[in-house]
């Protein structure tokens, strides 16, 4: 089973000529809804992506509300266990997006049930039955450190994807939950932001990956992906050439896709390429889990991912 213990979001996206300014309203002729958290995309990558037979399980926190409901609706449309849905007094999370003529835009998130997830309330039995877990940056720092500590007591692969990042916890804690995970997936920004986080008993001018003791693996964009695993040389693999129309959740593509390919006991080198390959095709889409490809798009991709 791979376990996803994170955040989900509804996002409501209104389109505009520009983004308002301080005391300023603009109109904007309609909006549109979408599921979306970190969490629920990473879960929904991973399903679609994983041979017949995986169970995708969600664990987060949703509302008593419409947008509850409708995050439950979703999971289940995408084939994601929901069993472990929290539901909390809380309204469900929420993100407010603003996207102006040129495709740039302003995101104000309610984070709201996401951050009352209580891992504490994750039953024992499930724990037992998951070979990879997820966890990210879009809940508290200390539920993940609680819920990374009891997976230390199985045999899970733990992953960490430290998005979105931030330099302001608690260094002692951060440092913790990174001596709990298997892998560390960050992007060039959230390198350095993770290393200016850590104190400096866990960091220097070395490479993240020599210090924690994990692999590291980092996403470029368009450039590829590096594996850096304790003493060894780093590992490069290149992204692939498609026409991007919206990046839009490639990072949480990549993401879940690399968890499918780890809980199929595909090599990590293959798992990478195989993320990397899907996260360009979600780049072919709009939308972030509209856009994720199936596993049969990616089995048509296998001689480009295969090593």
């Amino acid at each position: 089973m791979i376990l996803i213990f994170g955040s989900i979001n509804v996002d409501l996206v209104a389109r505009v000529d520009q983004i308002a300014r301080p005391g300023e309203t603009v109109l904007s002729p309609g909006y549109e809804v979408f599921y979306g958290g970190k969490g629920a995309n990473q879960a929904v990558a991973a399903a679609r992506s994983a041979p017949s037979g995986t169970s995708v399980s969600m664990c987060g926190a949703v509302g008593k509300d419409t947008f509850g409901d409708g995050c439950r609706a979703n999971f289940a449309t995408e084939g994601v266990d929901a069993s472990l849905l929290q539901v909390v007094d809380a309204p469900t999370g929420c993100a407010f997006i603003s996207v102006d003529a040129r495709g740039e835009n302003a995101i104000t998130v309610a984070s709201g049930a996401n951050y009352a997830l209580d891992a504490g309330k994750v039953d024992p039995k499930a724990l037992n039955d998951v070979r990879v877990a997820v966890l990210q940056m879009e809940v508290p720092l200390v539920e993940n450190l609680r819920i990374a500590r009891r997976l230390r007591s199985t045999e899970a692969i733990v992953i960490l994807n430290f998005a979105p990042a931030r330099a302001d916890l608690p260094g002692d804690e951060l440092g913790e939950l990174l001596g709990l995970i298997d892998y560390l997936v960050v992007n060039e920004h959230e390198a350095s932001t993770l290393h200016d986080a850590l104190p400096r008993s866990h960091v220097d001018d070395s490479t993240l990956a020599e210090h924690l003791r994990v692999s590291v693996i980092v996403t470029l964009g368009a450039k590829g992906v590096e594996l850096h695993a304790p003493e060894q040389e780093v590992w490069r693999c290149d992204a692939g050439s498609v026409e991007v129309i919206d990046t839009t959740g490639a990072g949480d593509t990549f993401v879940g896709i690399l968890a499918s390919g780890l809980d199929a006991d595909w090599p990590i080198r293959a798992s990478i390429k195989r993320a990397a390959v899907g996260a360009s095709l979600s780049c072919t889409k709009l939308g972030a889990q509209a856009a994720m490809p199936l596993l049969v798009d990616l089995n048509e991709t296998s001689d480009v991912w295969a090593v």
